[in-house]
């Protein structure tokens, strides 16, 4: 019979270096879309605003609301 056992390689420097350059890569690729969508709300009249419920002050908390704990 056959097993087969997880080792994690998290020792292993090749392993870090690439997780470490594909999160860079993940959070560059994140903070381009979240900057869309801020210039996006940005774009928007108070009034628009005001109809999904936001101000202008808030734009960045609600674009950021997943990453934010308040």
């Amino acid at each position: 019979m056959a097993s087969i056992t997880d080792v994690p390689h998290h020792n292993n420097i090749f392993v870090r270096a690439a997780t470490a350059f594909w999160d860079g890569l993940i959070k560059l690729g994140e903070a381009g879309a979240r900057t869309k969508e801020i210039e996006f709300y940005k774009s928007m009249s108070d009034e628009e605003l005001a109809k999904r419920g936001l101000r202008r002050s808030d734009i960045v908390l609600h674009v950021f609301r997943d990453r934010v704990a308040f």
